[in-house]
């Protein structure tokens, strides 16, 4: 057999397409010096990778770097889906990121290209086909935001995330690196499919339990769940709005395809199965009862976030019961992890995109007080706020978020885990709480008399005084627009997502 690999060109289209936009921004901050010419340069690359993704996505499954059957590249259906997805969120981190980038101290060039490299391994990771690969490209979508996280100079909050988002990651990427080197022990394989068949044919090879187990638990602290999660809240709150943007979205989206691959495609269900459902159950409520505490705008959106990633989670839990193993069974449910991802990230690019809308240029997120009467003061972004915190709490008319809550469940009753569901169910109302307490402040009345704010200033120190006497900077306008609107249309074609995630 020959060892040498053919080269499918076209299938690593999107992954040279992200690469490119990367080298190509660094040239043009080099060569033209001009902070709009690098931002139109990047914004051009992204969009650029995305409609590559869709076309070679649309052409059907392509595989290369292959030995045999298993191959460390395969680019299909949901690959394309994650592909265009790191890449619309990126376009919208980077109009988020107007007013952060005219004329202050964060450098232009370099984070334009940070961005696009951590767009690179996203693009990357829909793809993967072996466990190194995989791994390489998790922590090329990580890198970048270690130094993204600590752009707020002169910030110490900035810089304690930095360095603890740094030491989590580098601890949850030991732990998995040291799984998959068990599992390369006992099986001599790292390609995925490769390794399902050999753990399903020899159940009881030593080091399987620990492999497997470290495994899971380094991909959950990149989702952030529970008791995996302390990181993500101080991580979040640190960052520059944008970046925490992107963390909650990009970031999370990346843990949930890492996890989601090595659990359809290697790790044998019977195990994952009750430890997916425990870490999904632990989330959601943890997540949804610490954030009825917050008084932080990003603190409490980064709770919200934790308890999210239970509910993405949630449809794994099927693999606990037989019931849940069957092929259709299987298939649905990670169809609604797939698909639930995809609604979170679009509507919680909503809500951070109104966020920056409401805030000063370089403030961080201020307080649930700093946004009282916001809606009020500027109905359009207070509008586009409370609609992405209603469909983050799965009510209408926020649509996306419903039907996600919809998908999950019906993922859960069809495997025959009616108890996951009352669980998901119930923190769903338990979300409510926050969500609709938030929503309300945006239109109470910001006068020292209102109810509930005795003693409160009106415009508290740092809060909204500033932004509601300017206008909203153009970029994050647009970004705000397409974000909004984005998931108004996901929401009344659920079924397009549910498709493209079953692929």
């Amino acid at each position: 057999m020959s060892v040498v690999q053919s080269v499918d060109n076209v299938a690593l289209l999107p992954a040279y397409l992200a690469a490119g936009t990367a080298v190509l921004v660094l040239l043009a901050d080099l060569l033209v010096g001009r902070a709009g010419a690098t931002v139109a340069v990047a914004c051009a690359g992204v969009v650029a990778t995305g409609v590559g993704a869709v076309v070679v996505g649309a052409a059907g499954t392509r595989r290369t770097f292959c030995a045999g059957a298993d191959c460390s590249w395969v680019f299909d259906g949901r690959a394309a889906l994650i592909a265009g997805v790191f890449a619309l969120l990126t376009l919208g981190v980077l109009g988020l990121s107007g007013p952060l980038l005219r004329g202050g101290p964060t450098p232009v060039g370099e984070y334009c290209f940070l961005l696009a490299c951590s767009m690179t391994g996203g693009v990357v990771l829909g793809a993967a086909g072996d466990l190194i690969t995989l791994i390489v490209a998790l922590e090329t979508l990580t890198l970048p935001l270690y130094v993204l996280v600590g752009l707020r100079r002169g910030s110490l909050a900035s810089a304690e995330a930095a360095v603890t988002f740094f030491v989590v990651s580098v601890v949850a990427t030991t732990v998995t690196l040291l799984g998959a080197a068990l599992l390369y022990a006992a099986t001599g394989g790292l390609h995925l499919d490769r390794l399902g068949g050999l753990l399903a044919e020899a159940p009881d090879l030593p080091l399987i339990p620990a492999a497997v187990a470290l495994v899971v638990l380094g991909l959950a602290f990149k989702v952030a769940a529970v008791p995996f999660h302390a990181w993500a809240p101080a991580t979040y709150d640190g960052a520059p709005l944008p970046v925490a943007a992107y963390l909650s979205t990009a970031s999370k989206l990346g843990g949930v395809v890492a996890l989601l691959a090595v659990v359809q495609r290697t790790l044998p269900a019977e195990v994952t199965g009750p430890v997916l459902a425990l870490l999904a159950v632990l989330t959601m409520t943890v997540g949804n009862l610490v954030a009825l505490r917050q008084r932080r705008t990003v603190r409490l959106l980064a709770w919200s976030s934790v308890a999210q990633a239970g509910y993405i989670l949630a449809p794994l839990g099927v693999l606990a019961l037989v019931a849940g193993r069957a092929g259709d069974v299987r298939a649905g449910a990670y169809a609604a992890t797939v698909a639930y991802a995809v609604f979170f990230v679009v509507v919680e690019l909503a809500a951070f995109a109104a966020l920056v809308a409401l805030r000063p240029p370089g403030a961080d997120g201020g307080t649930v007080a700093d946004l009282r009467g916001a809606a009020r003061r500027r109905p359009w972004v207070g509008a586009a706020l409370a609609l992405a915190l209603v469909g983050l709490a799965g009510l209408p008319p926020g649509l996306a978020g419903l039907f996600a809550k919809v998908t999950v469940v019906r993922a859960l009753l069809d495997g025959g885990a009616g108890w996951l569901a009352l669980v998901v169910a119930l923190n769903a109302v338990l979300g409510l709480a926050y969500y609709l307490r938030l929503a309300a402040t945006l239109y109470a009345d910001p006068s020292p008399t209102a109810p509930g704010s005795a003693g409160e200033p009106a415009v508290p120190a740092g809060g909204l005084a500033a932004p509601v006497s300017g206008r909203v900077a153009w970029p994050v306008t647009v970004a705000l627009a397409g974000a909004t609107a984005l998931a108004v249309v996901i929401g009344f074609v659920p079924q397009v997502v549910l498709d493209l995630a079953a692929r």
